[in-house]
């Protein structure tokens, strides 16, 4: 998986945002966190859903039973740092609750169907996590 990610950061970083296959045309944003345990940035392309100036990511892992490595990452140091296109800036991460995740997870599932077949093939609840810009 980490070689196709760092395709996918190296193609996002030198087409100013955009990735081909099968994110054509989905809004990308490049995730970087530190690492709980290593305190080493580490970098992750995520889709994400934009309502006004406030972010949205899942935390999906295409539906396995464990939360990604990226979340608990955040969820120990919620500063995290963004790209979207060109600019770079920081955010703060915050997990939503409740009827405000299932409402942005509903929205992201309308988009992206995927993310629908995500919550069936688990037991987890998939979390959704609110960026916003510092």
């Amino acid at each position: 998986m980490s070689d196709w990610n760092a395709g996918i950061i190296k193609e996002f970083r030198e087409n100013e945002g955009k990735v081909g296959g099968p994110f054509e045309g989905a809004p990308m944003v490049l995730l970087t966190t530190i690492g709980a345990k290593s305190g080493q940035e580490r970098t992750t392309p995520l889709v994400y859903l934009a309502e006004g100036d406030r972010l949205f990511i899942i935390a999906s892992a295409a539906g396995a039973d464990k939360h990604p490595a990226w979340y608990h990452n955040l969820l120990a140091n919620p500063i995290v740092t963004l790209e979207i296109g060109t600019e770079k800036f920081e955010a703060k991460a915050t997990p939503l609750e409740g009827e405000e995740r299932a409402l942005y997870y509903g929205k992201q599932a309308e988009l992206m169907p995927g993310f629908k077949e995500y919550q069936e093939k688990t037991s987890r609840v998939i979390p959704v996590v609110e960026l916003r810009r510092l």
